[in-house]
């Protein structure tokens, strides 16, 4: 499952930090986590942050661990922010995307430009 959103005038590593905690409270585990901030061209006092994170399922003793979210956040700290997350629903159930969807709408429901 693919899920877009995006939103305007919230900070990226804020919403960044925030996806993180309500991915962790859904019971998966940090994979990777990596932010990074670029200048923009011809202006180098704007910037425009990369957020990637990835989530595994905590698995039994023994199993491999699989990749179950990808997110993906890009945006400029004024400006519009851009997420995607990529979901595999077999090892993140329908309950946990929903739990997930219902606390991102409920801290940044006003910062929201459009979903999809």
């Amino acid at each position: 499952m693919r899920i877009k959103k995006s939103y305007q005038g919230v900070s990226p590593e804020l919403l960044y930090d925030e996806i993180r905690d309500f991915a962790l409270k859904q019971g998966v585990e940090v994979d990777t986590a990596k932010m990074d901030t670029y200048s923009s061209p011809g202006d180098s006092s704007s910037y425009v942050s990369r957020g990637t994170l990835t989530f595994t399922n905590r698995g039994k003793p023994g199993e491999a661990k699989r990749e179950c979210l990808m997110v993906h956040i890009v945006g400029p700290a004024k400006g519009e922010i851009k997420v995607l997350l990529d979901i595999d629903e077999e090892l993140f159930s329908q309950d946990k995307v929903s739990a997930f969807q219902e606390d991102l709408d409920f801290v940044f429901s006003s910062y929201k430009t459009n979903a999809t």
